[in-house]
């Protein structure tokens, strides 16, 4: 059984609390019948984005979804551990009780993917064990594919050696956030490989716009208030950088995601025979939004065949004549950033690129002392 996803997925994020003032007003089903016509026919959303899951639910039980579409047309992929924006909760029972509660929020009988949420914030053996109770549900067909989320590549790939070697089988899939944008590359120049040392075959970049902030305008903000980590000298540099893209008739939203799209198109065909393919997840608050990713997928990929109808699934090679055009304005728009650019989120600093040794030896620490850890009781995580 292959995990097989289309270039982009829809981002059900943008159905949430923390990123739109009044979610229950967006026209989800609508949105979802566009997306599904065009071959974006896979979803990312979580608990944790209230009330995400069961607006999608009650869009996908609508005519406009169910006189075209069936359950297998479409990918289901969700998260379990994360509650709000302090609370975990990565114990088994509360893991079994999530997915039971996703599948009725979205009127499922089995969801594709389940991500354990945010790995970061947890302990590592936490987000071991919880993988473990994903694996056992996969076997009863609830869930076909488990994977991890976070923003902490660090973290990620650790938890991903370490479900290896305790599972003997590696992770399903991996989602991070904001680490293939114009700003931060991390995921592509470090991550991607890490992972796949770990035996990961499927790779999830979300927030290509680093949730918002690549683009004209403020960060979105939802009931929640401003919620973004980014610094005000990050945000005034963006600021900078959409003016100048402007100026030269485009714009910053729309040549991050071209840039996005394009480097994890890349990270897919020039992985050298390992088998990893890299996957977009996209923010999709409106129609119009819609409307956008697509010109942007169309504008810098492309078929392999070319097709009557449009399928973003088709799209499986960089227009390599529309990104040398961007190059200039890639670079152009880093110059910009300056000392901002591969800032961390987590961190509060630009990257520390370590050598890949030391990342390896660190793996190897991680897996060694939960066996002393564990059988000693003596510290109730690991933090490394």
């Amino acid at each position: 059984m292959h995990l097989r996803l289309p270039p982009i997925i829809l981002g059900g994020a943008g159905f949430s609390n923390q990123l739109h003032p009044d979610p229950q007003q967006i026209p989800i089903a609508d949105i979802l019948r566009r997306a599904f016509d065009v071959g974006i026919r896979a979803i990312d959303t979580s608990p944790y984005y209230e009330p995400s899951e069961q607006l999608l639910g009650h869009a996908l039980a609508s005519p406009q979804i169910t006189t075209k579409y069936v359950r297998s047309d479409y990918i289901l992929m969700t998260k379990v551990g994360r509650i709000s924006a302090d609370k975990f909760d990565y114990s088994p029972g509360w893991i079994r009780q999530s997915v039971q509660t996703s599948l009725h929020r979205l009127g499922a009988s089995y969801l594709d993917v389940v991500f354990c949420h945010d790995v970061e914030f947890v302990s590592v053996h936490e987000a071991i064990d919880a993988v473990g109770v994903l694996l056992e549900l996969s076997r009863s067909n609830q869930v076909r594919f488990v994977g991890i989320s976070g923003y902490s590549i660090d973290r990620l790939v650790q938890i991903a050696h370490a479900v290896r070697e305790k599972y003997h089988r590696p992770l399903d899939i991996v989602q991070n956030w904001a680490q293939m944008t114009l700003q931060n590359t991390r995921l592509e120049t470090y991550g991607i490989p890490a992972l796949r040392e770990a035996g990961v075959r499927v790779v999830c970049n979300s927030s290509p716009l680093a949730s918002g902030l690549l683009r004209s305008g403020d960060v979105p903000s939802g009931k929640l208030g401003d919620w973004h980590p980014a610094p005000e000298g990050l945000r005034t540099a963006v600021r900078r950088a959409s003016d100048s893209v402007e100026a030269q008739g485009s714009t910053l939203a729309g040549l991050a995601l071209r840039f996005s799209l394009a480097r994890a198109m890349r990270a897919s065909s020039n992985d050298g025979g390992g088998g990893i393919s890299v996957h977009t997840i996209v923010g999709i608050c409106s129609l119009n939004d819609i409307d956008q990713n697509v010109h942007a997928a169309q504008t810098i990929l492309r078929p392999r065949q070319e097709s009557k109808t449009l399928d973003i699934s088709r799209l499986r090679d960089v227009d390599a004549d529309v990104e040398d055009v961007d190059l200039a304005m890639y670079h152009q728009v880093r110059g910009i950033l300056g000392e901002w650019a591969e800032y961390d989120f987590e961190t509060g600093k630009k990257v520390d690129r370590a050598p890949l040794l030391w990342r390896r030896i660190s793996i190897g620490l991680v897996l060694l002392l939960p066996l002393l850890v564990w059988s000693t009781d003596l510290v109730p995580s690991i933090e490394l």
